[in-house]
């Protein structure tokens, strides 16, 4: 392989990732071979070994090295609470708030018709076994507020009522700390609507 044709591979591997482009790719490329040579070994290694043995917990779907994730195998966490999130990164988030103590189930995805991904392409029949297993009372709703994190969380909520399962859906409104004047006028609306 050529010099060349090995740094345009690379370049094209980097753009693989979210949010970065032909320039941002080359100039990471440029960096690791000039700078950090020893640091591109490290990233190569640790991708190698994390795509060889990183998989998806058998019970929610997150990423995991075993079997069974460690929080579906904590026996102290409230197994009738299912939160369900769109990806691994939101489940993190919701972890690192320390408000929330039961288990989860991650669609890896969202409903979106514009990039044809359907209901069966995020789990949902995944979701509704695990969601059915006679444990579970409580389902909350914890995709995003985007367009389609809205579609998911209604299709989905209306399915699992089907099972006779208390659905909730996470609140949203202003942030904590925040001044009305630099919130936007969508979040402001629906802080009116679900005022307590």
């Amino acid at each position: 392989m050529s010099g060349e044709h090995a740094l345009g591979a690379l370049v094209q591997a980097l753009q693989r990732l979210p949010g970065v482009g032909q320039r941002s790719a080359q100039r990471m490329a440029y960096h690791m071979l000039q700078h950090d040579r020893g640091g591109a070994q490290q990233l190569a290694s640790a991708l190698q070994t994390a795509v060889q043995h990183v998989r998806h917990c058998s019970q929610c779907h997150t990423f995991t090295e075993g079997d069974i994730c460690p929080i579906c195998a904590d026996p102290a966490r409230d197994a009738t609470r299912l939160a369900v999130v769109e990806t691994p990164a939101d489940q993190a988030a919701l972890e690192r708030s320390g408000a929330f103590n039961g288990r989860y189930f991650v669609l890896m995805g969202r409903i979106s018709p514009l990039d044809g991904r359907g209901v069966h392409d995020i789990g949902a029949a995944e979701l509704m076994k695990r969601a059915s297993d006679g444990v579970v009372r409580e389902v909350i709703l914890a995709t995003n507020f985007t367009a389609e994190g809205e579609a998911t969380a209604h299709l989905l909520g209306e399915a699992l009522r089907s099972l006779g399962l208390s659905v909730t859906r996470l609140a949203r409104g202003v942030p904590a700390g925040s001044e009305l004047e630099y919130v936007d006028l969508g979040t402001i609306a629906h802080a009116l609507a679900a005022r307590r």
